[in-house]
């Protein structure tokens, strides 16, 4: 078995290796922890690598696999988690200053379950500054860089996992998506990010950027790798107040099954003039929808409020929300935020009630815009995710928002699943992406339609993973 092959295993290969006796879980762990170690130096994703745990963590599912003991797909299976999770008696420090030492006394829910489920723990990953902002230069701990081409960005907040994830560091990798924070990374990076229902995944234990509008989920490598781990962490959690108390499906049982009778609508109104589009990103969309509609499906164009309004409830909703979590440490302590993060939120404090109600009628407005209209007539919907390829750094100031060149906060308004999935390749030879958007609580069947795209676009020779990360 070569080293590639090893790193490049899928979550339920690896799984079946484990358990025939091919691969234990010590090994995969080691040759993962040797290769952060080859390649992080450069890449920054992870902020602090858990060895000690990882290892012990291995032997521990090897031990048990052995003994018949089997905890899921999951087990003897190696992870890691944005540096906003919390982790018992390790440091998570949210990229910043001011957590530089906390150490949480226990596990956040996602944690928690992870762990329950046997995974193996290899550290915590680099995000922007309490899960906003970003990239920055002047905080703890270096940006991630986009293993693409290290000139570029990878996305925010969930940086590290995007770069960890495309770079083979591991398969799979927890982030967070208030406004795109899962789904930037992924599309950036070309790899799979998905954005659960809003109440499907226990937020307890994960810094908070906007109580209404944040969502945990996973960045990985493969659709069926996010299903599995989707299915692990969600669930009811009476002590998360926006928890969904409701049965979780079985996300993988038909995945399979394409999309055939299913009806897609494409909101082209969405994206059609939206600054920084390029030609590739609208001829990757038409030709997927070209694709799914030789599958089977039914696809035809559906009209959306436009993206400014989504954007414009979005982000009052989000920095109203981000101050009011902030505001003490704001007005004690500003100089120890970093200047970008103080930038995006400090404007928070001018942030009238009626604003923010004003907000939240309007959000009420776009939800019902898209569950009870385009969603009520079709299926899923597909659109745009980032307009274009990752910018470079340079292009991003050091002291306010740069480039955001991605349509992701429609759908943390609406709280809709949304899936990023990588669809070829631009110029300049780094990732383009589409969008797909299915009703609430519906993530089986929107992973279901992921995977017919997944299996198309592998038809087009799409590249699952950067040139230079597949040489180390």
């Amino acid at each position: 078995m070569s080293e590639t092959a090893l790193h490049a295993l899928s979550i339920a290969e690896a799984g079946r290796r484990l358990r025939d006796g091919r691969l234990t879980s010590v090994g995969l762990t080691r040759h993962l922890l040797d290769r952060i170690a080859a390649l992080d130096g450069t890449l920054h994703s992870f902020v602090l690598v858990t060895e000690e745990r990882a290892m012990a963590d291995a032997a521990r599912a090897d031990a048990e696999l052995a003994d018949g003991t089997d905890r899921g797909p999951m087990h003897g299976i190696p992870y890691a988690l944005k540096d906003i999770y919390d982790t018992a008696g390790i440091r998570t420090t949210c990229h910043s200053k001011l957590l530089a030492d906390n150490v949480p006394q226990r596990d956040s829910v996602a944690a928690r379950k992870l762990a329950e489920a046997g995974g193996v723990l290899l550290g915590k990953l680099a995000t922007h500054e309490f899960a906003l902002g970003g990239p920055s230069f002047d905080l703890p701990f270096p940006p991630a860089r986009n293993p693409w081409n290290l000139e570029h960005v990878t996305g925010g907040s969930s940086s590290g996992s995007g770069a960890a994830v495309a770079a083979g560091l591991v398969r799979m990798a927890m982030g967070s998506d208030t406004g795109g924070s899962i789904r930037g990374p992924a599309a950036y990076c070309g790899i799979v990010g998905l954005k659960p229902t809003y109440g499907l995944v226990s937020r307890r234990g994960v810094f908070p950027l906007s109580y209404t509008l944040d969502h945990c989920g996973p960045l990985a490598a493969s659709v069926e790798d996010a299903a599995i781990t989707t299915q692990v962490i969600a669930g009811y959690d009476p002590a998360d107040p926006a928890s969904a108390d409701r049965p979780v499906p079985d996300l993988r049982a038909r995945l399979e099954e394409g999309v055939a009778g299913l009806r897609i609508g494409l909101p082209r109104n969405l994206y059609r003039n939206a600054e920084g589009l390029i030609p590739a990103t609208t001829a990757a969309l038409e030709r997927l929808a070209e694709a799914l509609a030789a599958q089977g499906a039914i696809v035809e164009e559906v009209t959306l409020p436009d993206y400014d309004l989504f954007n414009i409830c979005g982000r009052v909703i989000m920095i109203a929300e981000a101050y009011a979590i902030h505001e003490a440490d704001l007005r004690s302590r500003p100089l120890d935020y970093g200047a970008l993060f103080l930038a995006r939120v400090a404007p928070g404090a001018a942030l009238s009630a009626a604003d923010y109600i004003q907000a939240q009628r309007l959000r009420r407005e776009l939800s019902e815009a898209v569950n009870r209209v385009a969603l009520k007539r079709h299926d899923l919907l597909l659109t745009a995710m980032a307009l274009g390829p990752a910018p470079r750094f340079d292009e991003y100031p050091a002291d306010r928002a740069g480039p955001m060149n991605i349509q992701s906060i429609p759908f943390n308004v609406t709280g809709n699943p949304a899936l990023s999935m990588p669809v070829g390749l631009s110029e300049s030879g780094l990732p383009l992406s589409a969008q797909l958007v299915a009703r609430p609580f519906e993530e089986a069947l929107l992973l279901r339609a992921g995977r017919a795209v997944e299996k198309i676009t592998a038809e087009w020779g799409v590249k699952a993973a950067p040139p230079a990360m597949e040489m180390a």
